[in-house]
């Protein structure tokens, strides 16, 4: 590679948001340069990340514009049906996807590494993507017409627009000088995959206990066609580096307690970890020739499953912004176009932050009287079938002003 590169984009941070930005739009012809300073070696480790990733309908639509789902697909298993229970109260939210979501799945679960895998196979595919990996930024650099990075090895990167895409602790916001708004739940969810005796059916689970919600997550079968479910179980911080320390035996026995028998016997089959729950809102998404992105931008409570997904929202809303102004010759890194992607993802995020800290807020307690309310909001919501399709759409992504890509039509 040249000493001194420029391309039209250049993303920094190639986790899942970034690939799939960067194959967006190197497959609709802009010039893309995505950097990362782990090898994906590192990323596709099972001990690196122990999560499932919940993708909605409207993400699904993102990574076939990314050219990456047809792939992916075989490992995705299917949400026909989704039930929310709060504690032990006898009704529970039924959403099934012949009533409420026409037919379609509303989302599918696959397991980050796998999804990595093929965004990193993917992006092989594409010629106008340059993928470096690992590689370590030693300064930041901008200018009235780019901003990009110094390499530690000597090389310059530069683009009329830099995506930062590089996480919670985001290298790129810290450089703008960006504020955030921030704070802890005192939660940590602990994640593992499970095998089960019992056909899941695709069904989805949430059951809102008192320390927090337990999510139980169908998943396609392993190679010895076992059932399989991924489990999201949030517990006081306090709590969570007990648990961890249990015995096989006894950790498989308290998950059984929480899952009944309507799986059969339940057994962990990949290591238990823990991840400390927050939230986490940028003061402002953009910067001279800058666009933050997904966890740079943004990060949510998991109780509804929303936090990637609102991260391929922001793709699918940048690459419409650039490609669109790419056509007519426009600059991609002006202050219109950084301020149309501010306004048109602002609210989102905000209503989405805003749902999900009130949700576990309103359900992680013991509270009586809170429970009564919570209890009749659950009936009301489950024999009332507008107000279920009204959920059901935001489940699936499909709430608010949709982009072209979440709308099925071509950039």
């Amino acid at each position: 590679m040249k000493k001194e590169t420029r391309s039209d984009v250049l993303i920094i941070g190639g986790g899942l948001a970034g690939l799939t930005q960067a194959a967006v739009l190197g497959r609709a012809g802009v010039d893309v340069a995505v950097i990362d300073r782990e090898p994906p070696s590192t990323h596709l480790n099972a001990a690196y990340d122990g999560r499932t990733t919940a993708i909605s309908f409207a993400s699904h639509r993102v990574l076939q514009a990314a050219g990456a789902w047809d792939a992916m697909q075989k490992d995705c298993c299917p949400i026909l049906d989704i039930r929310v229970a709060d504690g032990n109260a006898p009704q529970f939210l039924h959403f099934a996807t012949d009533e409420d979501a026409n037919g379609e799945p509303f989302g599918w679960i696959i397991e980050n590494r796998l999804m990595r895998k093929y965004l990193f196979e993917n992006l092989r595919g594409i010629e106008s993507v340059t993928h470096l990996a690992p590689v370590e930024i030693s300064e930041f650099v901008q200018n009235d017409a780019s901003a990009g990075v110094k390499l530690k090895d000597g090389r310059t990167l530069s683009a009329p627009l830099l995506i930062g895409a590089d996480g919670r602790q985001s290298p790129t916001r810290k450089h703008l000088s960006i504020g955030v708004k921030e704070w802890s739940y005192g939660q940590a969810a602990i994640v593992c995959n499970v095998t089960h005796d019992l056909d899941h059916e695709n069904v989805a689970l949430e059951h809102f206990l008192p320390a927090g919600p337990f999510a139980v997550l169908p998943m396609t079968d392993d190679e010895n066609g076992n059932h399989r479910s991924s489990v999201v179980w949030t517990v006081e911080d306090k709590e969570a580096a007990k648990i961890l320390k249990l015995e096989p035996a006894t950790f498989d026995a308290r998950l059984q307690e929480l899952f009944g028998e309507h799986l059969g016997g339940v057994a962990a089959v990949s290591k238990p970890m823990a991840y400390p729950l927050g939230l986490m809102h940028a003061d402002t998404y953009t910067a001279a020739r800058v666009a933050l992105m997904a966890e740079a931008a943004h990060v949510v409570h998991p109780i509804a499953g929303q936090g990637l997904n609102l991260s391929m929202r922001d793709i699918a809303v940048l690459s419409e912004l650039v490609v669109s102004r790419m056509k007519l010759g426009l600059d991609i890194g002006s202050p219109r176009l950084l301020a149309d992607y501010e306004n048109w993802r602002r609210v989102d995020t905000l209503l989405m932050a805003g749902f999900t800290d009130l949700l576990n807020r309103l359900f992680s307690n013991n509270m009586q009287s809170v429970g009564l309310l919570r209890d009749m909001g659950i009936g009301i919501v489950d024999k009332i079938p507008a107000l279920k399709g009204f959920f059901a759409r935001q489940a699936m992504g499909l709430g608010g002003t949709a982009p072209k890509i979440i709308q099925g039509l071509p950039l």
